[in-house]
């Protein structure tokens, strides 16, 4: 992905972070720009090493200490992305003209996601609980189907989750467990009830399994022959699907 579409998300999708150099140009200092910005300390330290590992060149020279918090300036790299962002702030308010403009580029972002985990459910936040260092983050998928995660808190300040946020659930397919129609899951466990489309056997290891779930969703599931066997497992058979919270990955928009 070229800098000029990876800033531009930075600019639709976050804007503080992109716009950050610009505070950074006039503020020369890491914690009043991170206040104009309105980032925390370590919330701008972060955006500028995400920024500069984005970048072939560093956008970004700092200083630890001194007045301010530490001092900080644009590089003349970071002077030419500045002004390009300036003119994508242009277009941005010509292209994305209201909400629904704004929406559908958020969907052309989730479609062109490319990873290596084969289930990608796209949810909104609903509600955080926080449990320690840990907090579950539950999402409501769509037809209303809820699933939980498990992540850091500090993943979830990272990610800025809160309620209404829109996020990408990611779920291996060998993190998926079948479970018989009727059968316990696990205390704590995801667990939602579909029905077999696929059984695809492979040569050498395990079967792929897609089910189809009720709000038409399709899960990719990794399973043994013997234990497809040991549940009687067919094509159009209802099934259950299980897998832990904190196998849900989350990914939010750059």
């Amino acid at each position: 992905m070229s800098l000029p579409t990876l800033l531009s998300q930075h600019i639709v999708r976050r804007p503080q972070r992109i716009a950050l150099l610009a505070h950074i140009a006039e503020q020369g200092s890491i914690t009043r720009a991170a206040k104009s910005a309105g980032l925390s300390y370590k919330g701008a330290w972060d955006a500028i090493d995400e920024l500069n590992n984005l970048a072939q060149k560093p956008l970004v020279e700092r200083s630890v200490g001194g007045k301010g918090g530490g001092g900080a300036k644009l590089t003349a790299e970071g002077e030419r992305v500045l002004r390009l962002y300036q003119r994508l702030q242009a277009l941005q308010a010509e292209v994305l003209g209201s909400d629904e403009d704004a929406s559908d580029f958020n969907l052309l972002g989730r479609l062109m996601l490319r990873t290596s985990a084969r289930n990608q459910l796209h949810g909104q936040v609903v509600a955080i609980e926080q449990h320690g260092r840990n907090d579950t983050i539950r999402l409501q998928l769509a037809a209303g189907l809820n699933i939980d995660a498990q992540i850091t808190h500090d993943s979830t300040r990272r990610l800025e989750l809160a309620v209404g946020v829109e996020v990408v659930a990611l779920i291996k397919a060998g993190w998926l467990e079948l479970l018989a129609i009727g059968q316990a899951a696990t205390p704590g466990h995801n667990c939602m009830s579909g029905i077999i489309d696929t059984i695809l056997a492979a040569d050498d290891g395990p079967s792929e399994v897609r089910i189809t779930l009720p709000n038409g969703l399709v899960l990719c599931a990794l399973a043994q022959p013997a234990a497809l066997e040991a549940l009687g497992a067919s094509e159009n058979q209802p099934i259950q699907v299980q897998f832990a919270p904190h196998n849900v990955l989350l990914g939010t928009p750059v």
